[in-house]
């Protein structure tokens, strides 16, 4: 297996930023039949600083398209349906459901990925929870499963 470098490809350093992945370390409580912002607080990198980890969203600071994803794990919560929401400003631009019965597992796990257009000044990505399990449930965090990232896409 050989390793391909970014200079192999003809790009140059840093052309795709800003680029930032966060996860949370710690649970949260989610609310029932509340869209809860998710607390990612530990940044993985933030090549520009454009992600705050005091309002859990990303304000890139140059225009363009952008891949943003999300995930996050429900912790028992057999019996309900659960969404992880990507919003843009105050919309919802992304949306993955799940549901369980009560014979199925204790946890689940949506995720979704969409490409955003972002002005470079003021247009914010940030990342909602949402469970009907009927009390508050915690996020889970086993190993970093719980994530919200983004990067400037390069050519479109």
């Amino acid at each position: 297996m050989s390793i391909i470098k970014v200079a192999d490809l003809g790009i140059s350093s840093g052309v795709a930023t800003p680029a930032f992945r966060a996860y949370q370390n710690s649970a949260q409580s989610l609310g029932n039949t509340t869209q809860t912002v998710i607390s990612y607080g530990v940044e993985s990198y933030d090549t520009d600083n454009c992600y705050s980890t005091s309002t859990y969203r990303f304000t890139p600071n140059k225009a363009g398209k952008y891949l943003i994803g999300m995930s996050i794990r429900f912790d028992n919560v057999n019996s309900a349906r659960t969404i992880g929401y990507i919003y843009k400003n105050s919309s919802p631009v992304a949306i993955s459901e799940e549901w369980s019965d009560s014979g199925g597992g204790p946890d689940n796990h949506p995720q979704c990925t969409t490409i955003v257009e972002m002005n470079g000044s003021t247009d914010y990505v940030e990342a909602r929870a949402y469970h009907d399990k009927g009390f508050a449930v915690n996020s889970g965090i086993v190993g970093e499963v719980t994530y919200f990232f983004g990067q400037r896409l390069i050519g479109v």
